[in-house]
């Protein structure tokens, strides 16, 4: 997600240029709106070298004006018929990626990640939310335990933002996660009234997501991709961030917050035993009434009507 912004400006830069995108198959849909897309490619891991085999049979032959490989591989030197190659260097715990990623070709400022949604993204996006008041949306789930809030904070979270007194009084709440992580979103979606609960858990496609964050007030979750995908679609960000890095990953742009544990990602992680696979949350020091409050001011920042 974070390198969409580096593929927007090459396209502005070179406007008659067709785009080829190989990623995970996770990622790939990202990719469907692209301007000028000739081809996606799903890079699916087999054994060692086995993606990167069958990624080379599909490109090796082509005449490449530009190849750009964000895994930091020789795959690039690899291909016969390329005039430019730039392939990111190791990554620099120092810098955000997003930076990181813009020195391959010395752009400054750093080009922000990019959404790019289709007519039927953004329609099926105003059938499911309708725009007749302020919309919260929040991602409760994280790809490691270690990353996410606790269900029952969010649920908490969710019914104070939303009472009468709340930053966002008697809003609707839109619920999004996959299909595999509706066990950590249930607490959620069981704290909300039925009138005002929008369960999109496993429902929806990546971009129909970014649409539907797009008609949304406020975005709130874990450190996790979906997070990236709200700060691209100009949605007010609130990031929840305890072990991830918040120097490299925390969403990028103007109408982004992050709320943080006390504790860095250093001590969190640099506890004996610690294994990001098998560990329970590490976020239990960030409060409720701390998430209410970044919340409360980055609503404060961006008050827009009706969003």
């Amino acid at each position: 997600m974070l390198s969409t912004g580096l593929l927007a400006h090459l396209l502005e830069q070179n406007p008659a240029a067709l785009a080829t995108v190989a990623a995970g198959p996770l990622a790939l849909p990202l990719f469907a709106g692209v301007p000028r897309l000739e081809r996606l490619i799903p890079l699916v891991r087999h054994h060692i070298i086995g993606h990167w085999a069958g990624l080379y049979r599909n490109v090796a032959a082509a005449r490449w004006d530009w190849v750009i490989d964000l895994r930091g591989s020789a795959f690039a030197y690899l291909l016969p018929f390329a005039r430019h190659r730039r392939v990111a260097e190791k990554r620099n715990p120092k810098e955000h990626q997003v930076r990181q990623l813009a020195r391959l070709l010395d752009v400054e400022p750093p080009p922000a990640p990019r959404i790019w949604l289709l007519p039927e993204h953004e329609a099926a996006a105003a059938a499911l939310v309708p725009k007749t008041g302020p919309v919260l949306a929040i991602g409760p789930a994280a790809n490691w335990r270690a990353k996410q809030w606790r269900d029952r904070n969010f649920a908490e979270l969710a019914r104070r933002l939303t009472a009468s007194g709340g930053v966002f009084p008697d809003a609707p709440v839109v619920v999004l996660a996959a299909g595999n992580e509706r066990a950590q979103a249930q607490a959620l979606l069981d704290a909300l009234p039925e009138r005002r609960r929008i369960d999109l858990v496993g429902r929806v496609d990546l971009l129909t997501a970014a649409a539907v964050l797009k008609r949304c007030a406020m975005f709130i979750g874990n450190d996790t991709g979906l997070t990236h995908i709200a700060a691209a679609a100009d949605t007010a960000t609130l990031a929840l961030f305890g072990p991830g890095s918040v120097v490299r990953y925390a969403p990028w742009g103007e109408r982004t917050a992050v709320v943080t544990t006390p504790e860095t990602p250093e001590v969190l992680m640099g506890r004996p035993g610690f294994d990001h696979r098998t560990a329970d949350t590490l976020m239990d020091s960030l409060t409720v009434d701390a998430v209410i409050a970044a919340a409360a001011e980055l609503r404060r920042r961006f008050p827009e009507e009706g969003r």
